[in-house]
């Protein structure tokens, strides 16, 4: 699919201008709609809602509203790499799958580990509990990788067409909030986290909804959103795109295995390059998975993604002689479960 199929100049406009900086403001779409029209792209705030609805139904957009930051919510999520023979994959799979605390699960391109999915607990120690349930289960061994270190999470997809950079940002606009480093929740924010986790009301009045639902005043609502916007607990506020309804349809996760000497410098400068949408250290495991560093990208076509994955390389060349065997890139071939990171029990168990 083209990633312009279906989309006319106004749509790229706004999904390229709003991936993120979208007001949090009592009334969001008017302010949003005249940063748009200082663009150069005439648009009105109903016609700015009406065309957002319309991405969300059609399922250019995953949702419209807060990306939450699970990791800051509470609990924790951990990357888990195994290996299904493939006379026993379909098997392995509905065990795996199975179990609730897996959120996504899919099969990659690798020679011995080729399933790779993500497990989400309320309780941190309870991730080994999952793991050592899915061995039993399968026979087969599970390959812990946690993140150790995040450089970049920014998932970002851009279309040709006006806005190219996606660079409106309209997050300053509402109330002067003060950050705090209280890591708990009380029970209305948690009961918020859980209330927008799936996106916010498609109107023009969405926080004032929200806080119509809660049982809470607007001005709350807003307040807390832009706090946790600027503590880390929200990465973003915007539209959320399918990134394969846009045409990134190839998923490539480059793995490294870098000196750790030089992971302080190598992991700012391949953050940076604007096509990396999460990029992290994680463990190596011995004899069976020599890479620490991790670089996700995404491409509209095979050669868009190579040349992604090559200048990543480029950066690495720099900085050591890169073998062979030092990186691979490990392509999605199916999404095997893909139920996003549920955070009512993260949520809960972190709420004091």
């Amino acid at each position: 699919m083209s990633d312009t199929a279906g989309l006319d100049r106004t749509d790229r406009a706004i999904i390229n201008a709003y991936q993120g900086g979208f007001p949090v403001t009592p009334n969001p779409f008017e302010p949003a709609a005249n940063a748009l029209r200082e663009r150069g792209i005439e648009i009105t705030a109903t016609e700015l809602l009406e065309r957002i609805r319309t991405l969300d139904a059609d399922g250019t957009l995953t949702r419209f509203g807060a990306l939450i930051n699970a990791a800051e919510i509470g609990g924790a999520a951990t990357l888990v790499a195994m290996h299904a023979p493939e006379d026993r994959f379909e098997e392995i799979t509905a065990m795996v799958n199975d179990h609730r605390e897996v959120a996504h699960n899919y099969r990659r391109e690798h020679p011995y580990l080729n399933m790779w999915f993500v497990v989400s607990v309320a309780d941190p120690d309870a991730v080994d509990q999952v793991l050592e349930s899915i061995e039993r289960e399968t026979g087969e061994t599970t390959y812990n990788l946690p993140k150790q270190r995040e450089f970049r999470v920014e998932a970002k997809f851009l279309l040709d067409g006006p806005i190219p950079d996606g660079d409106v940002d309209c997050s300053a606009l509402g109330p002067v909030v003060e950050p705090t480093d209280r890591k708990t929740l009380t029970p209305d924010e948690r009961d918020l986290v859980i209330e927008i986790q799936g996106g916010l009301p498609i109107t023009l009045t969405p926080y004032a909804d929200v806080a119509e639902t809660l049982g809470v005043e607007t001005e709350w609502v807003v307040r807390t959103i832009k706090r946790f916007n600027e503590e880390g607990k929200i990465r973003r506020v915007g539209v959320i795109p399918n990134h394969y309804a846009l045409g990134y349809t190839e998923n490539g996760m480059t793995v490294w295995n870098v000196p750790d000497e030089l992971l302080e410098t190598v992991g700012p400068e391949v953050a940076a390059l604007e096509f990396v949408t999460h990029c992290y250290e994680r463990p190596r495991h011995e004899s069976v998975w020599p890479y620490n560093f991790f670089a996700m990208t995404h491409g509209r076509t095979e050669a868009e993604s190579d040349r992604r994955i090559r200048r990543i390389k480029a950066i690495m060349d720099e900085h050591w002689d890169v073998g062979d065997d030092d990186w691979d890139s490990l392509f999605s071939t199916e999404i095997l479960k893909k139920t996003g990171i549920r955070l009512e029990e993260r949520a809960e168990a972190n709420t004091a």
